[in-house]
């Protein structure tokens, strides 16, 4: 099996069985590109995976991540603008953050040329929505490339950097979860001797500087670069038609992109039904004089898409303004506007006008899985300081939430976090809570990479004001959810920062620190912080287990598992290890006892001190002993 190693350093072409994500990292390498930022989100975290297997020293270009995704966005557009073929990535929602940059790159001479890579989510599999991001297009009059395999990710690429370069503009490369994560076998090119990239930035070539005077000549140039895009989609390769292998009684067609177009093939293929399709790879702008040939000479034509109705309200116009008679069809209700796309959809879509061709298919009914909530790491600090901060809320306290692993304790049993917007969000919303309400105590969350990525301005709001909340800083030393990404000040870039000083230096009076196992100690300080008047802080730290573990068990692989056990002579049954605490290493057997589950539980013992009756124990001697915060010496590293 290939490793990411070789996948990034083989010279010579090869063909090989990738992921979608691995095979985009190959293809920028391929391209000559110079530079490419990001900030972690799934589906595009693996790309970074890719980029990052070789050494430092060997890799072919320069990667980073950043801080969030505007400035992801800013390093990436500046080095394109001095030259450099430059990309960034990122997931859907971290287009938001970007956006204010983002809508001023078409108004530009990107030098290098730049793709800026979306990972969608369709289905939010892991994301707070389901926003498509074809509109970003239509208002920073950027061009759509959408791939639908992995095989197409890695040629769409090359030509999108190709042609931003030749071009000095921004191109999108809009991926969804499933092309990222997919496999296919791909075939790959040589590596290219890596250029001598010049500094090639003069502001003649400009102007860079949209003010008032500038606007109308900017806009101006990117129409009309906008109009090239869309002639270069009429003659382009990644615009297709499959036609049908048996001829019909009218002449039908299907218009789609994507992972859509893939479904709609195979659902076509499989009934054996007289269906043309255009499939488009390139999605805007839209290919008007391909289009318009392709539903002059049809009856009828389907338009397939996911989530919004972005092609289907243009081809509709499109039909209108050029008086196409064909007949078009599309998704019916809001039920349709949801979801992914499936093959079993798709052939129900097309069931919908054509019945005769689509008939219902018998189906072979399964029960459904059991109902299994997401739940936090075993070990996971988020745990202990939620159960704690439960214990201690005063009455009638609103819960806060962010984005992050700690966004899981608006679940059951903790409950903590009722109102969640964005990353970032939760100590201005928590502070807006807090206006003219004095009856009711606002608590909110944050994590330490989510501190630095968008937390920050509403922390400096909060100290400047002294707004009346509690906020508790949940540190665990990473980018946790992601994948374990460094975060700013941890010491893995640059200089340790401490979160206690740059609090202090922002003017929050009062700071308290402990460590998230340590549950009496931090219900005493959120009860001094509840009964605080103004902005409180309280920095609950301990790190984030899963990375402590296995970073251990890579240094000591012969090391002894430790895990805790319960005394049945002592448990009376209180659950609350189990219902309360809810380590999900515990187990409540049919019988009643309770029991650990030996594959999950790593031995943090952080449980313990839960049970009333004291029944739950070490059962060896700790392998890897976790030094509390009043050890350790130090700040903000673990």
């Amino acid at each position: 099996m290939l490793s990411l190693m070789e996948l990034m350093t083989v010279k010579e072409g090869f063909g090989a069985l990738v992921m979608g994500n691995h095979a985009l990292a190959r293809a920028m390498a391929e391209a000559g590109t110079a530079v490419v930022t990001s900030y972690p989100g799934s589906p595009t975290t693996e790309i970074a995976e890719a980029l990052q297997a070789p050494p430092e020293n060997s890799r072919p270009c320069h990667f980073e991540f950043a801080v969030n995704e505007k400035v992801a966005l800013e390093l990436a557009a500046g080095a394109s603008v001095n030259g450099h073929a430059s990309a960034v990535f990122f997931k859907s929602v971290g287009l938001n953050v970007a956006a204010d940059s983002l809508v001023q790159l078409a108004l530009m001479e990107l030098m290098g040329g730049m793709v800026v890579i979306l990972g969608d989510d369709p289905g939010a599999n892991s994301s707070q929505n389901e926003q498509d991001n074809r509109w970003f297009a239509r208002m920073a009059y950027i061009p759509v490339f959408e791939p639908a395999s992995p095989a197409e990710i890695y040629v769409m690429y090359k030509e999108a950097a190709a042609l931003a370069r030749q071009r000095r503009a921004p191109v999108f490369l809009r991926l969804t979860t499933h092309v990222c994560h997919a496999r296919e076998k791909v075939q790959f090119g040589a590596l290219p001797d890596q250029p001598a990239w010049v500094p090639r930035f003069k502001s003649e070539n400009g102007p860079y500087v949209p003010i008032a005077a500038s606007v109308f000549p900017l806009k101006q140039r990117a129409l009309e670069k906008l109009e090239a895009w869309s002639d270069y989609g009429e003659k382009s390769a990644v615009n297709s038609v499959f036609k049908a292998s048996v001829p019909g009684a009218k002449r039908l067609g299907a218009i789609a992109a994507g992972l859509p177009a893939l479904c709609l093939l195979e659902a076509v293929r499989a009934a054996g039904a007289p269906v043309d399709l255009l499939k488009l790879g390139m999605t805007y702008p839209l290919p008007a004089r391909l289009l318009s040939e392709f539903m002059r000479s049809h009856d009828e034509v389907y338009i397939l898409e996911e989530l919004d109705r972005v092609m289907e309200t243009e081809l509709k116009a499109l039909a209108y303004d050029r008086g196409l008679g064909c007949r078009i069809h599309s998704r019916r209700g809001s039920a349709e506007l949801m979801g992914e796309m499936t093959p079993e959809r798709a052939r129900a879509a097309l069931a919908v006008p054509w019945p005769s061709l689509f008939p219902s298919m018998s189906r072979t009914v399964h029960p459904e899985p059991a109902h299994r909530t997401p739940q936090m790491c075993p070990g996971c600090g988020h745990r202990s300081a939620f159960h704690a901060v439960k214990k201690n809320l005063p009455p009638g306290a609103i819960t806060v939430g962010d984005i992050g692993c700690h966004s899981l304790g608006f679940l059951r049993p903790y409950n903590m976090g009722e109102i969640l917007f964005s990353m970032g969000h939760s100590v201005s919303t928590a502070s807006g809570l807090a206006l003219n309400n004095s009856s009711r105590k606002v608590v909110a969350f944050v994590g330490d990479s989510t501190f630095f990525h968008a937390g920050l301005p509403g922390v400096v709001n909060a100290a400047a004001r002294n707004s009346d909340i509690t906020l508790i800083l949940l540190d665990n030393g990473t980018t946790a959810m992601t994948g374990h990404q460094s975060r700013p000040g941890n010491g893995e870039i640059g200089e340790r920062l401490s979160l206690a000083e740059i609090l202090k230096s922002l003017g929050v009076a009062f700071l308290r620190e402990c460590d998230a196992y340590d549950q009496a100690k931090l219900g005493v300080c959120l009860k001094e912080a509840t009964e605080h008047k103004g902005f409180a802080v309280i920095i609950a730290r301990h790190p984030c287990m899963l990375k402590f573990m296995r970073e251990k068990r890579r240094s000591n692989p012969a090391a002894k598992k430790q895990r805790v056990a319960v005394d049945h002579k002592k448990c009376i049954w209180h659950y609350i290890c189990a219902a309360e605490f809810a380590c999900p290493s515990f187990v409540r057997d049919p019988d009643g006892f309770i029991t650990v589950n030996p594959e999950l539980c790593i031995g943090d013992g952080s449980c313990i001190q839960t049970c009333p009756e004291q029944a739950i124990a070490i059962n060896k001697e700790p392998e890897f002993y976790i030094k509390p915060l009043s050890e350790e010496g130090g700040e903000d590293g673990f």
